[in-house]
């Protein structure tokens, strides 16, 4: 029996008085990749912001029901939003590297949350995340310049590196292929594969096919509900739910 990382109970989440999501329950599995799928629109990205708290940041918004880490809600008052984030980190949709080296940007979670004694602990905490994002090979003689000079890919892996750094138990991508080629997107479809012998991932994406190659479990989102969830092979397969098989045959 897979052991939950994640339970969400009853979630709705509003933006002043617009309800965005409605009554969202499920579990997401620990060293598992969870792919959510649905139209534009339909409120999956703001459940995945849900989930380290990132829609905090919206003037107006309120949240009801619970998500629970570890059996810890995170939205309960003890709660610290800081460590929270470093728990569960996130990577989003357009590559953004700091403005800083390739060595700064991955350092710089290490340095915020003192995760090092000394240099060459945060020299190792370099090389093994960039390695992890499989980068290294890459950048290891241009560590010292800017991140913005490696290819949009390369960037998105930076940023990847620059997740795992702070160790964290959950990563979050919100559409992390989307504004990357072909070849850049096989790379990083690839490196979720390898990341989720130490993480547990959870993927908003609006490839189908990405979804089907990458996920374990998928969630189908429609009209801030969730109409379906379930192991992808039985979702892709056998929809229980005339929308989802809609939404996967291209009807809706």
């Amino acid at each position: 029996m897979l052991d939950p990382k994640i339970q969400v109970h009853h979630l709705n989440l509003f933006y002043k008085a617009h309800q965005v999501l409605h009554n969202i329950s499920l579990d997401i599995y620990r060293n598992q990749v969870t792919a959510l799928i649905g139209p534009s629109g339909c409120g999956k990205s703001s459940f995945l912001r849900c989930l380290n708290r990132m829609n905090d940041t919206i003037e107006g918004v309120r949240v009801e029901g619970s998500i629970l880490l570890d059996g810890d809600n995170i939205y309960g008052k003890s709660m610290d939003v800081v460590q929270l984030r470093a728990r569960v980190g996130m990577v989003f949709q357009k590559p953004n590297p700091f403005p800083k080296s390739i060595y700064d940007n991955v350092a710089y979670g290490p340095r915020i949350h003192g995760l090092f004694q000394n240099k060459s602990a945060l020299d190792g905490i370099v090389e093994q995340s960039l390695e992890r994002a499989g980068l290294w090979k890459e950048v290891k003689e241009r560590l010292h310049e800017p991140g913005t000079s490696l290819s949009g890919g390369q960037q998105q892996r930076l940023c990847i590196a620059r997740a795992i750094a702070v160790k964290p138990e959950v990563i979050l991508m919100d559409e992390p292929c989307s504004a990357l080629d072909p070849i850049a997107t096989a790379k990083i479809e690839e490196l979720i594969d390898e990341l989720r012998d130490r993480f547990t991932i959870v993927i908003v994406t609006h490839h189908l096919q990405q979804a089907a190659r990458v996920s374990q479990y998928v969630g189908f989102f429609y009209a801030g509900a969730l109409v379906e969830y379930g192991e992808t092979g039985d979702v892709f397969t056998n929809p229980r739910d005339k929308k989802t098989q809609g939404y996967l045959t291209g009807r809706m």
